[in-house]
């Protein structure tokens, strides 16, 4: 029966609220406070119910962003007297026919920065493939993953249960199906993706989830609580819950900045001195109980759809930005792989592949293989070995433009084709420039591959197996899917624990 699923009001367990008409049928309600704001009695501690309101909320516009530092094309700032920051934003079609599929989104941005507010979030397109979109903000950096002695972990994991809660409870009254959800992410927001397969608190609340670029980046406590100690030295307080509470959030910012900073100046400073995340999913034994990779191994969420996916040359954008120092000599590159605990067995492996490619190649190849793709991958093949579905994808689109600069398949560049957002602000950076007509064909299968997937659980080529890996290559002018062509990278790292994780 068609029906209005996204009316001028809809009722939620908060209040009523209204959104606003975007065009081509879509609805957008945006800023709906999820839970309550994180400060005062609420900080560092669990998500707390928002409190209700009366009459008609207008949802026009997006909800305060996260504490940070960082200024976002197209994303409000953060501003320290805006704290009802805790929202999600839902974009569904005006009628459609029954409930519709929900893909609840989490924004990356190394769990320090970001917002729902990016542009290429926005969710206008794949509402208009047929998907009820919910994205959301929650706490970052020190506020959301900062060791607090005595104190509630992975706060910002908790608040990401809360708005999917949230989802269960009022998707219903937008058009979307509560029992058919897909938890989906890129970056930070897949790394959170993972951890919700292992959370004993989101068991039930997805049917299926997406995650590009996973990073392999959960912290041990000794881990978390070394750098807290350090953030708390860089702004002054002791580290303790009293001094940390103290603190203002700014506060903990520019002295979480201050760490990055010395980390990335001193070449002696060991594996973060390369990728300065100082903030992450901690293993504390109740939150977070286990790590993805054991988890998907051991079968607990066989019944979970995945679609996964990585770039193939993911550290080329912590390059280009300066975020990532470079290595151009092989001085440099065996030291990078003493630090990040990689032995000369996988460094000779790697030249062997790469024969005539110069140091820095080498080296960014190691580096975003270590990070992310071969984390990726894994996740993909232990859930197809215990018997779970899985299916793997690479973006692997390179384009050469009329000046002769080279956009690589570099990481967060598939995330704009994914949400069909190629002319969102900012995203020319991202992907290198003015998309053509190729690239809006690639945007579409991409666009239609992740509506399939949260409709059916099947985006459009075969899963993995334990007899075969086929994988598809999203790419211009055409994507191929072929059996996995990255098994000599795979055989390199099989056993190989990077010990990137440690002071």
């Amino acid at each position: 029966m068609d029906r209005a699923t996204a009316g001028e009001v809809v009722a939620t367990t908060g209040g009523r609220v209204r959104g606003r008409r975007v065009a081509g049928g879509v609805r957008a309600t945006l800023g709906i406070p999820y839970a309550a704001p994180p400060f005062g009695a609420g900080r560092f501690r669990e998500p707390r119910p928002a409190p209700a309101w009366g009459g008609v909320r207008d949802c026009d516009r997006f909800g305060p962003v996260a504490p940070q530092s960082a200024r976002l094309p197209g994303a409000p700032p953060w501003s320290p007297d805006q704290e009802d920051m805790l929202s999600v934003n839902v974009w569904a079609p005006e009628r459609a026919a029954g409930p519709l599929p929900v893909l609840f989104w989490i924004h990356g941005g190394a769990y320090t920065f970001g917002s729902s507010a990016q542009p290429e979030y926005d969710g206008a397109e794949l509402a208009r493939a047929g998907l009820v979109v919910v994205t959301c903000n929650y706490r970052l950096g020190f506020e959301g993953f900062g060791h607090v002695p005595g104190l509630t972990a992975n706060r910002g994991l908790l608040d990401q249960v809360a708005a999917l809660s949230w989802v269960r409870d009022n998707i219903a009254g937008f058009g979307g199906d509560p029992g058919n959800v897909t938890v989906a992410g890129q970056s930070a927001g897949a790394g959170s993706v993972a951890c919700m397969l292992t959370m004993d608190r989101a068991r039930g609340l997805f049917r299926r989830a997406i995650a590009h670029s996973v990073p392999d980046a959960y912290h041990p406590p000794g881990l978390a609580a070394g750098l807290a100690r350090k953030v708390a030295e860089a702004a002054g307080i002791p580290a303790t819950a009293g001094g940390l509470l103290a603190a203002a959030p700014h506060v903990l910012v520019a002295a979480s900045d201050r760490v990055v900073q010395d980390y990335r100046a001193d070449p002696a400073s060991g594996p973060l001195h390369y990728d300065t995340v100082i903030y992450g999913p901690v293993l504390d034994g109740d939150v977070l109980a286990t790590d993805p990779l054991s988890a998907l191994s051991a079968g607990t969420v066989r019944e979970v759809d995945l679609l996964l996916c990585h770039t193939t040359q993911e550290s080329w954008l912590m390059h280009r930005t300066g975020s990532m120092p470079p290595v151009t000599d092989e001085e440099g590159l065996a030291r990078f792989a003493a630090d990040f605990g990689l032995p000369g067995a996988l460094v000779a492996g790697y030249r062997a592949l790469l024969p005539d490619a110069p140091v820095l190649e080498v080296y960014l190849a190691m580096a975003g293989d270590a990070v992310f793709a071969e984390h990726t991958a894994g996740l993909a093949r232990a859930h197809a070995r215990a018997g779970g579905r899985a299916f793997l994808s690479r973006f692997a689109r390179c384009r050469t433009f009329p000046d002769g600069d080279t956009a690589r398949p570099w990481h967060a560049a598939d995330v704009p084709f994914a949400f069909g957002n190629l002319d969102a602000v900012g995203v020319d950076f991202l992907i290198g420039g003015a998309p053509d007509s190729r690239d809006r064909a690639l945007s579409r299968r991409m666009v239609r591959a992740w509506a399939d997937f949260c409709a059916t659980g099947d985006p459009g080529w075969p899963r993995l197996t334990t007899a075969s890996a086929p994988v598809r290559s999203w790419g211009v002018p055409e994507d191929r899917v072929a059996d996995d062509d990255a098994t000599a990278v795979h055989a390199l790292w099989r056993g190989v624990v990077p010990s990137r994780l440690r002071l």
